[in-house]
């Protein structure tokens, strides 16, 4: 059962990207295959949340390479259900400066994108778990430049060097916790395996750990986008193509957020909660401010999702600074960052398609504070709840500059591709009923996550 579900979880994508790599003239059936790829690997994703809930993990293979517990199934969730969102057939690609060669060369790399992603979140072992998010960079990397422009071009060459010299450091903390365990431990072929870390990391050295960890945050952190490491991710998301920017913003800033929660999870084990809550804290509001004051001079819309996706990342990590119910909110704030961010972007490519500008001139839940405020949190929580409003009250500012208006003469009216937004509005509807209701079922699966994590 194991196996067969994470087979579904990832093959799906493996096949997807040979299928269109072999198909160089069926433009339309490698846009339908890929799609597919989505609708399969995310009704694993789900079963495998299901299992979650009645097991602690999944496992798969006698040395257990793979392992998939709640956190895990969540995030994989997230992941083919945004890649294949993006996959669609209709998201302009083929239409769009790169034409439908390019449409091709997106889904080929787009589907080891997803394979990446979905390995990062589901190996056990936190070495493995570096590998495949370095092979995130490397892919997406490639297709930031899909219609080369000289802007385009230069916003991949900062993300690759950044995220670079981000990932390296991140493998100096792994490097650093490995050496600290063989010291007292032994030599052992598993010593990076999670579940190992977690079961011995109360006999580890807890300030050795504690410096892995600071390597460790600003490494993930570069990725996850957090400031003031996030200097690349404006560039390369207006940069980037839509389908791409959903993708990134929508589940690859929760895939570096996942390694720095399991990372998290082991040096507070070893040592408490205290140091990594003060150093994961400072970043989470830096991020905030960065990001909700850069929200307020924009004029550029899909830089202006980037920096939004800058705020929620920091939202997220001081959400996991106050305690399990601060831990459960963060969880629930990614699901619906993931949602909302990836149609966002899909919605933005649209609008891009049609005005031919990204110029805003030119187109006419607060469970987290809570648990803040409950945790003793009251300055860092004031402080994050404000610097978010004033981030709402720019992009609401943008947005509703953009709303009014007749349209601009040539712009078309209306959309005939009813099957490529109606994925969108299902998403939009799991938001709201997100943000309205929460259901039983999402409340305890998020509940046992956060057990898992905490204790």
């Amino acid at each position: 059962m194991a196996t067969m579900l994470l087979t579904g979880l990832l093959a799906p994508w493996a096949l997807s990207a040979a299928l269109a790599l072999a198909l160089r003239r069926s433009h339309r059936a490698t846009a339908w295959i890929t799609a597919a790829a989505g609708v399969v690997s995310v009704t694993s994703a789900v079963w495998l949340c299901l299992h979650a809930l009645r097991v602690e993990a999944t496992v798969a293979g006698d040395g257990a390479l793979f392992r998939v517990d709640g956190l895990s199934a969540l995030i994989a969730c997230c992941i083919a259900a945004v890649a294949g969102l993006a996959m669609l057939p209709g998201s302009g690609l083929e239409h769009g400066p790169a034409g439908a060669d390019g449409a091709r060369r997106f889904r080929v790399f787009g589907s080891v994108f997803a394979l990446a992603m979905l390995v990062a979140v589901t190996i056990n072992n936190v070495a493995l778990m570096w590998v495949a998010i370095e092979a995130t960079t490397i892919v997406s990397a490639i297709l930031i430049p899909l219609h080369r422009t000289k802007a385009s071009v230069e916003a991949s060459w900062k993300y690759i060097l950044i995220g670079s010299v981000g990932i390296a450091l991140a493998f100096a903390g792994t490097v650093l916790a490995y050496f600290d365990f063989v010291s007292l431990l032994g030599r052992r072929q598993d010593a990076l395996n999670w579940t190992l870390l977690m079961h011995v990391a109360p006999s580890l050295h807890a300030d050795v750990l504690r410096l892995a960890f600071v390597f460790l945050l600003v490494g993930y952190g570069t990725k996850a986008g957090l400031a003031p490491m996030h200097t690349w991710l404006p560039d390369a998301h207006s940069e980037a193509p839509a389908p791409l920017s959903a993708m990134m913003s929508g589940v690859l800033l929760a895939v570096a957020q996942y390694a720095i929660i399991r990372w998290k999870a082991v040096v507070d084990a070893a040592g408490g909660p205290a140091f990594t809550n003060q150093v994961l804290m400072a970043l989470a509001l830096v991020s905030i401010a960065v990001g909700a004051l850069s929200l307020v001079r924009q004029r550029n819309y899909k830089r202006l999702l980037a920096y939004s996706s800058v705020e929620h990342s920091g939202l997220i990590c001081l959400g996991l600074t106050f305690g399990p119910a601060g831990v459960f909110a963060s969880l629930l704030h990614l699901l619906n960052h993931a949602l909302a961010k990836s149609t966002s972007f899909l919605l933005a490519g649209r609008i891009l398609g049609r005005y031919q500008s990204a110029d805003v001139d030119r187109v006419s839940g607060f469970l987290l504070f809570r648990a803040g405020f409950t945790s003793g949190n009251v300055v860092a929580t004031s402080a994050a709840m404000i610097l978010a409003g004033i981030g709402f009250v720019g992009l609401a500012t943008h947005l509703v500059r953009m709303l009014p208006g007749a349209a601009p003469n040539g712009v078309a009216r209306g959309d005939r591709e009813w099957w490529v937004l109606a994925p969108l509005a299902a998403s939009m509807a799991v938001m709201v009923l997100l943000g309205l209701f929460l259901p039983g079922a999402v409340g305890r699966f998020l509940g046992r996550i956060v057990e898992a994590m905490t204790t």
